[in-house]
């Protein structure tokens, strides 16, 4: 099925910064339809333009009979680089279905001189190294993963999400809602304001939530990195305009 006036529709799984920005992108040009796909688990997303739309497709067999109704040109996977369950689905629907996929996924972020990073493969793991390193901890992992946390009564958080958090938390804990981006002043502010001597976070890349990183340079502090999951894509960019110009290519060559 076409998009409006016969064009191809192009599906974008967003949600996140590059996803919006590869919207942007696409929507003007001739002959494409975007239609960008958000999981839904924030109540007041930062919508793209174009036609979207919000919640999950049901795993694989919901998503392949999504590709299968609305025949897309071709499928973007530009969502969070930890999403790895939704990009593992689309790999295994686009193989399925036959469409093609490219994955967006912004670099990692990358330690320079005055960092003290210590890189972990999970929550869990940073649970186990933090009493080691802090007593008043920044979390920054967002609010469905603060369970591993809960048990380390010894040490006092500072989580900040963009909703309140749902899971278990820990026993001393002050929880701050708010959405970036963030300046490096803010960031140090806040990390002397709170006595903060740690910080959690992931290694999400890019520069919206980056500033906490120089801050912590800046100060001296101990940061513990989670590093990003495996994804397996068939073909993979680090930028959307280099997704836009996949995206004309296709459309060149159909």
């Amino acid at each position: 099925m076409s998009g409006a006036g016969g064009a191809r529709v192009v599906l974008v799984l967003g949600g996140t910064s590059d996803g919006r920005a590869l919207a942007a992108l696409l929507h003007p040009l001739p002959g494409i339809h975007v239609v960008s796909s958000l999981a839904g688990r924030t109540s007041a997303p930062v919508l793209p333009v174009g036609e979207t739309r919000v919640g999950g497709f049901g795993g694989v067999r919901g998503l392949v009979g999504w590709l299968r109704e609305r025949a897309p040109a071709a499928v973007v996977d530009a969502t969070h680089p930890f999403a790895a369950r939704i990009s593992a689905h689309a790999v295994a629907a686009c193989a399925e279905a036959g469409v093609p996929l490219l994955r967006l996924q912004r670099p990692g972020w990358t330690a320079v001189p005055g960092d003290r990073w210590h890189r972990v493969d999970s929550a869990d793991e940073a649970a186990r190294v933090l009493p080691a390193l802090a007593r008043r901890v920044f979390l920054t992992t967002g609010r469905l993963e603060t369970a591993p946390y809960a048990h380390l009564d010894d040490l006092w958080f500072l989580l900040r999400s963009v909703e309140p958090p749902t899971g278990e938390l820990p026993r001393a804990c002050e929880v701050l809602l708010a959405r970036g981006p963030f300046t490096v002043g803010d960031e140090i502010a806040l990390l002397r304001d709170r006595r903060i001597d740690a910080i959690v976070t992931k290694d999400s890349g890019g520069a919206l939530t980056a500033a906490k990183l120089t801050a912590a340079r800046e100060l001296g502090l101990p940061v513990v990195l989670i590093r990003r999951p495996e994804v397996t894509a068939p073909e993979r960019v680090t930028d959307a305009a280099a997704a836009a110009r996949w995206v004309e290519g296709l459309a060149v060559g159909a």
